[in-house]
């Protein structure tokens, strides 16, 4: 069953953060306006809707709007009764929130190493770049670790925290795929597969080629 509610979400094809929010959508059963916009358009005013212009923002039916994916992540987890993906229990969803920042961060880092890099050469900075990079290497060590021998981050419980880590690491493989995350942490490189052929939403958002 689908729950139908009149919202819409604006975001981008290539945006892991709104990925995120479409495969949590799909995972909630939630039918939701989907609104594609294109964020270097000198004509895309999000600012109407997300003083800080940026992608996903998540119109409501009351016409209040949401932004950052995990503020609109939780209410769309509470909104339908559909597979919880933060636990009840406060202790478990700390646990999930926890690692779902931490792989937000290492998304954030990666946005940053990939605008860098798009800048002039000569005007790049190789020690801003090397003090990201250091961030990713750390958060995929920390996030592998956390997973261990485990189906998912949560030991056998899927949730938002896998998600997160899944658009992550899509996001890693579409915007930098010289990071060979694969060969260092072969258990998230298993579990990125798992999730490609177990969840159709991860699948069904993967960003178009470049």
């Amino acid at each position: 069953m689908a729950y139908r509610f009149i919202m819409k979400l604006l975001t981008s094809l290539t945006s892991p953060y709104g990925r995120k929010i479409r495969v949590v959508l799909a995972e909630k059963h939630i039918d939701c306006d989907l609104v594609i916009v294109q964020t270097g358009d000198p004509d895309c005013d999000l600012s109407r809707f997300n003083p800080l212009s940026k992608v996903p923002v998540l119109i409501l039916d009351d016409g209040q709007t949401l932004y950052e994916s995990r503020v609109i992540a939780e209410h769309l987890d509470e909104v339908s009764p559909v597979g919880r993906l933060i636990p009840q229990d406060h202790r478990q969803a700390i646990r999930v929130k926890l690692k779902e920042a931490l792989a937000d961060g290492i998304t954030d880092a990666a946005v940053l190493v990939l605008l860098e890099r798009r800048r002039p050469q000569q005007q790049q900075s190789p020690e801003w770049i090397t003090r990201q990079m250091k961030k990713i290497e750390q958060g995929l060590s920390a996030l592998s670790a956390e997973l261990g021998d485990q189906k998912w981050l949560l030991a056998n419980r899927y949730s938002l925290a896998d998600i997160a880590t899944g658009c992550m690491l899509g996001f890693l493989d579409f915007r930098l795929p010289d990071i060979e995350w694969r060969t260092a942490h072969p258990n998230l490189a298993d579990f990125l597969l798992r999730l490609m052929a177990e969840k159709p939403a991860f699948s069904d958002t993967a960003p178009p080629a470049p």
